[in-house]
């Protein structure tokens, strides 16, 4: 296996030194390259595969922004992180449909090794090369037509408040996933994981909301989808089952606060890559729920069958690439392949797994296509015999 190739642009030749310098010792594990320009970079990429570009913004000729979008038409399956100052608001608006994660300069070299190790690991994540560049290449997700009609009156009323557009955007899977995306990033320098998608709207502030809406577009509607076992509507109702039946389920084995505190938000977008199939390869996604309807099988099987991968496979490395919290990116990943999962023990991901299969449990007339429980592993983490317990808290649950 060929190692992973890392390409850093930057005009200023102390920050490629300094770049070279910080990553001398690591030439063993991956290919670092460094070049001067825009126009550089791609003629380099034309020649040499590149898992993960690194550009500063502001260049002569080519800046970062043209660069990048450049790198997004033509090599979407490379991992694109743009590197800016602190205070440029401007190169986020500009690019956050281009852009995976934002690095701020000068950049910690820890955090820097840290989203460069897991860029480069995600890449291992999914085989499907065809999927690993339509997933890339995604800027934004689409968002339920109701609530995204909901954000634009509410952004254009004079009087609403950062707690109503708050409401509103924690409603959506694409929106809720776009701003954590966006908070989460080491542009704004926070120290924790934000998993709240309310605490990263108050983070951003009303005005940068507002542009990022209104004026960049960084949401959209979907368009109405005829299928006979999809419903956006399902889905979203399902995602906030699961997500309340998986914290009444963490609640009820640990006193872990960080636990507790990511567990929601694992739950809420674990099935976000069926929102990314559906709006960006619908007609074998569509394809895929029919199949598992009339072969009497899950739906992870029957996509397998058509796309090589499970929309889990999808969900966790877009949800990689934006740089959400590891909980959420490992639980949509590994929900459905608990035998993949390194960790034997009580975790985000068993949570999810057993909520989202007690959904259907709990909702019979939805069956079609569940998952099935691996009690297996539930007893190899201890669990197993906690299962109709948990099946009994969440039925007390009034969704």
């Amino acid at each position: 296996m060929r190692k992973k190739s890392i390409l850093f642009v930057d005009d200023e030749p102390n920050i490629l030194s300094g770049l070279r310098r910080m990553f001398r010792a690591l030439r063993n594990e991956k290919d670092f390259h460094f070049v001067d320009s825009g126009q550089a970079a791609l003629d380099f990429m034309a020649v040499t595969p590149v898992d993960v570009i690194v550009s500063d913004m502001r260049m002569p000729g080519m800046d970062g922004a043209t660069l990048l979008a450049k790198v997004q038409e033509q090599y979407p399956h490379s991992i694109r992180i743009m590197l800016t100052g602190q205070a440029d608001e401007e190169s986020i608006l500009r690019t956050v449909g281009v852009v995976h994660q934002f690095i701020s300069k000068p950049s910690n070299p820890e955090a820097l090794r840290e989203i460069l190790d897991r860029s480069c690991a995600l890449q291992d994540l999914m085989a499907n090369e065809q999927l690993k560049s339509v997933v890339s290449s995604i800027g934004q997700l689409p968002s339920l037509p109701s609530v995204y009609a909901q954000l634009q009156r509410k952004l254009k009323d004079p009087e609403c408040s950062l707690a109503d557009i708050a409401d509103i955007i924690e409603q959506d899977l694409a929106m809720s996933a776009k701003v954590l995306q966006l908070v989460n990033s080491s542009f704004f320098g926070f120290f924790k994981s934000i998993d709240s998608p309310a605490r990263a709207v108050n983070l951003l502030g009303l005005d940068t909301v507002k542009a990022l809406v209104l004026s960049v577009g960084i949401f959209s509607e979907l368009k109405p989808i005829t299928a006979k076992y999809f419903s956006v509507q399902h889905l979203w109702e399902h995602s906030v089952a699961v997500a309340a039946y998986a914290k009444k389920i963490v609640q009820a084995e640990t006193d872990s606060k960080e636990m507790i505190d990511h567990i929601f938000l694992a739950g809420f977008l674990h099935d976000i890559g069926k929102l990314v199939l559906v709006s960006s390869l619908q007609e074998q996604y569509l394809e895929a729920t029919e199949l598992a309807q009339e072969k009497n099988i899950t739906l992870c099987q029957a996509e397998c069958q058509l796309l090589t991968a499970t929309h889990g496979d999808v969900g966790g490395y877009l949800l990689g690439l934006w740089g959400l919290p590891g909980p959420a990116v490992e639980t949509a990943a590994f929900h459905h392949r608990l035998d993949h999962y390194p960790n034997p023990s009580f975790c985000p991901v068993v949570a999810v797994h057993a909520a989202d299969a007690l959904y259907y449990i709990l909702h019979p007339e939805q069956r079609f296509g569940a998952p099935i429980v691996n009690m297996a592993y539930l007893e190899r983490a201890g669990v197993q015999h906690r299962f109709d317990h948990w099946l009994a808290l969440c039925s007390e649950l009034k969704l």
